[in-house]
């Protein structure tokens, strides 16, 4: 879904080159904005800088989809060997924290809307590699469940309004399975926020079905952020108790629930708060309802097992109605959709319809990651290797995003020509070898062209440890 909104963003510029508010100082034009962010990324990686700063290149200079690492060392970009390809994802360090603030730093001048979603790397069969998980998958298959055993990355990206597939990823963390998820998430968020300025707009997260409102808004309470989240459309939930005291010689507890509100009874609804009608060319008239100050009675379990009863936890619903659907089916012909707000202030209808529908620009960048840089095609032991090849994928798409309107279209004889500020991710990699080559890389050259002895012969290493998968329990 796409419905127009006003956006900040100025035409005939570089989409994605505005510095932040609290950067030190502005380039002059976006070459210097990418050169500048290419030799930041080079100072985040504090150990075997230079291997893996020229992987990255030659991620983003392959021609064709990344199908294999060890390959990537033939690519002129990597002026090393494959031996240093190895240790460079074996023994090299990336700075999470200066990395963080460096994407911050160069974020494009988009809304404050970030999508925060999870995605997951299939390690089915590497018995020997610790902190694998079972994670829910749409495309692969395990016993005839859509689940595979791998490690669950957690991706925060900012939205853009435009209809595009261009996202801005800020952060990415990994989620042990033994972690609890909904703190874990709101660890990563409170980084997040404290990263970018606070003189701007409060940002605004956005959610899917699958996360706990109430244990986000709980856990993010006093933090500087809003969150919206999707509900099921049987949820149920609670106005505040009526204020006439109780009667005299009644014996109880004071009332913590009011009127009863649920959501697939239209007759439970109370009166909306706020309202707002919009047309669409696509899904005709759009009208959003709100309701504000309610809350959900939450059981004496999972997080909020312990002593004591568990708290209120206030927001405001937020239900969508549109006229008709583009492409209705029969699994997906809901016409309405419940979302969860809460944070500082009121919200603004408009934004969070929109916030909602971009969220889904991430899958975008979750196909391309994976299928054209080949985010999960390494077949990388331990977790600690995986963290440092994402972190160096996850500035690869930014340098793309940084470059897009100053690259050449090399487009293939059957496409049409394409403004070089409206080029794809895939596009606008095409072009990156040629810019690389002009704008140069701050890594130092070899230091030998010789490749090393290699393992003794001879040498014969010990079975490796087995780690089963972790089942997290109910």
């Amino acid at each position: 879904m796409y419905f127009p909104v006003t956006s900040p963003s100025a035409t005939g510029q570089l989409v994605g080159a505005v510095t932040s508010t609290t950067s030190s100082s502005t380039c002059s034009s976006p070459t210097d904005q990418l050169v500048e962010f290419r030799a930041g990324s080079y100072d985040c990686l504090t150990s075997w800088g230079d291997a893996l700063f020229e992987l990255a290149d030659a991620v983003l200079c392959t021609p064709g989809r990344v199908s294999s690492v060890p390959a990537l060392s033939l690519d002129p970009a990597f002026r090393r060997s494959h031996g240093s390809l190895y240790k460079g994802l074996q023994k090299g360090e990336v700075d999470p924290g200066q990395a963080r603030e460096l994407l911050v730093r160069s974020r494009p001048n988009w809304p404050l809307v970030y999508a925060v979603d999870a995605s997951a790397w299939p390690r089915c069969d590497a018995e020997t590699s610790p902190g694998r998980g079972f994670y829910h998958s749409a495309s692969r298959h395990s016993a005839g469940q859509p689940i595979v055993a791998g490690w669950d990355y957690q991706w925060v990206p900012q939205v853009n309004f435009e209809p595009d597939s261009w996202t801005a990823p800020l952060d990415v963390t990994r989620i042990p399975p033994d972690a609890d998820a909904t703190r874990a998430t709101v660890d990563q968020v409170r980084q997040v926020v404290a990263t970018l300025p606070q003189d701007a707009t409060v940002p605004m997260f956005v959610f899917d079905a699958g996360y706990d409102p109430a244990g986000l808004t709980y856990g993010l309470e006093g933090t500087r952020a809003q969150v919206l989240v999707r509900l099921r459309g049987d949820r149920v939930f609670y106005a505040e108790p009526p204020g006439q005291p109780r009667r005299s010689g009644r014996a109880g507890r004071p009332r913590r629930h009011g009127h009863r509100f649920k959501l697939s009874d239209p007759s439970t609804a109370p009166r909306t708060d706020a309202e707002a009608s919009l047309e669409d060319r696509r899904y005709g008239k759009v009208r959003v309802r709100a309701w504000y100050n309610l809350h959900p009675c939450l059981p004496k379990r999972g997080p909020w097992a312990g002593d004591g009863r568990p708290p209120i936890v206030r927001g405001d619903i937020i239900r969508i109605d549109v006229e008709r659907l583009p492409k209705p089916s029969s699994r997906a012909n809901n016409k309405t959709l419940w979302l969860w707000w809460s944070g500082p202030g009121e919200p603004d209808l408009e934004l969070c319809l929109n916030a909602y529908l971009h969220r889904f620009d991430l899958e975008h960048t979750y196909r391309f990651v994976k299928n054209t840089l080949g985010w999960t095609t390494p077949s990388l032991r331990t977790p600690e290797q995986a963290d440092r090849w994402t972190w160096l994928v996850l500035g690869t798409y930014n340098q793309l995003r940084l470059a897009r309107g100053i690259i050449e279209d090399v487009r293939l004889p059957w496409e049409k020509p394409r403004d070089p500020a409206k080029l794809t991710p895939g596009r606008a990699r095409r072009g990156f070898p040629g810019l690389r080559a002009i704008i140069g890389t701050p890594a130092n050259p070899p230091k030998s062209q010789r490749p090393g002895p290699g393992r003794p012969k001879g040498t014969c290493r010990p079975p490796r440890t087995r780690y089963p998968v972790i089942k997290k329990a109910a």
